[in-house]
């Protein structure tokens, strides 16, 4: 009989962990609060409830063998209860406390000697006396939301209440992401490095690139970083981390999440095994595939351009596009600035995937049906 991995969320995450999942023995359930959510139309395994509801997690985690998630902000004490019932909780309830703000997290890289930028913890504005500055939330923030550049006392405004965290300015030169499984048998994978783009307005990603333009020594870098932190997290899943490489040469970790991430969805035709398929190998136990580059690859979000009944247009362009993929995350109101999908391309060097990506993020969008 199939093993049950619950998951804590619907979204196009769980979305994507479930089409990946369809060659593996395991049964996959899904909470999430939204009778619509991605997943809804796609399984008959969903549990309509609030992931961060203490009872309504506690209760669903004792239907199934595994409990894992596709989001970070969920109730983190029902899980707790559930690994002292003797569930299993992959990540652990004591990696997801220490992700989920984002204080804990930066102390965490400063104690076990993990590079990061400069920073310190304060409990509310009026203790923000320093400027230029960033000013990142220490709970609840997610695609953008969260971080805010604070030039000088006259941005005060728009500083978030409540305790945040205060890192220094990076000169940056790039971001790069590195995507790394790691199962309870301490098997480790890490994928290859990527460099992000981002909206500058939206602060979301636009582009994701592979293979990074990065050298060999930073690449190896980058890798290692990631190895050591998953390791020293005690991690079982898989773990984002997002780099800053400064112009001076240094590798900074900006942060990391323990899940399947936007920054490794090209993974699904950009290498042999996609983010979504290890993070069930790695959660559920089984043995970790090494992971190879396909071809290079771009992936691009797309974004809600209006507020209504989705409707994609241009997708033609890329239906005539070869090596192009649509990844349609099955949400059931576009708004402007939410993600609806993304789409990747292929090619023979990463130059020709990059020109390919740019024409469908110029062509291809998501706006609003009329009724």
């Amino acid at each position: 009989m199939a093993k049950k991995l619950g998951i804590l969320g619907g979204g196009q995450l769980g979305l994507m962990i479930l089409q990946a999942s369809e060659n593996l023995d395991v049964e996959i359930h899904f909470l999430d609060p939204n009778p619509e959510c991605s997943v809804a139309q796609f399984t008959e395994h969903l549990t309509v409830g609030d992931f961060t509801d203490y009872d309504t997690v506690v209760k669903f985690g004792q239907t199934v063998d595994v409990v894992t998630i596709e989001i970070e902000h969920v109730n983190v004490e029902a899980l707790e209860t559930l690994e002292a019932m003797g569930k299993t909780v992959n990540p652990s309830s004591r990696v997801l406390r220490t992700i989920q703000d984002k204080g804990l997290q930066k102390t965490f890289y400063q104690q076990h000697d993990l590079p990061t930028s400069d920073f310190r913890l304060v409990s509310s504005p009026e203790a923000i006396t320093e400027f230029p500055i960033v000013q990142k939330a220490r709970t609840g923030g997610y695609d953008g939301k969260g971080v805010q550049v604070l030039k000088s006392a006259a941005d005060l405004d728009k500083a978030f209440p409540g305790p945040s965290v205060l890192e220094d300015l990076v000169d940056i030169e790039l971001e790069v992401g590195v995507i790394v499984a790691r199962n309870a048998q301490g098997e480790v994978v890490v994928f290859p490095p990527v460099d992000m783009e981002f909206d500058p307005e939206l602060n979301l990603v636009k582009y994701v690139l592979c293979p990074s333009v990065i050298d060999e020594n930073m690449n190896k870098k980058c890798v290692q970083i990631a190895q050591d932190l998953a390791t020293k997290l005690d991690l079982v899943g898989i773990l984002a981390v997002e780099y800053f490489i400064t112009k001076d040469g240094k590798v900074l970790i900006n942060e990391a999440a323990p899940r399947v991430h936007n920054s490794g969805h090209l993974t699904i035709e950009g290498t042999t095994t996609s983010q979504f398929e290890m993070h069930v190998r790695a959660v559920m136990g089984l043995d970790l595939p090494t992971v190879e580059v396909t071809e290079p690859s771009v992936m691009v979000n797309l974004i809600g351009t209006a507020q209504g009944f989705p409707q994609i247009i241009n997708e033609n362009v890329l239906h005539d596009m070869p090596q192009s993929y649509m990844h349609w995350y099955e949400k059931a109101e576009v708004r402007p600035g939410r993600k609806m999908g993304h789409m990747t391309v292929l090619a023979t060097t990463r130059d020709e995937a990059r020109a390919k990506a740019e024409v469908l993020a110029d062509e291809v969008t998501v706006g609003a049906r009329e009724e």
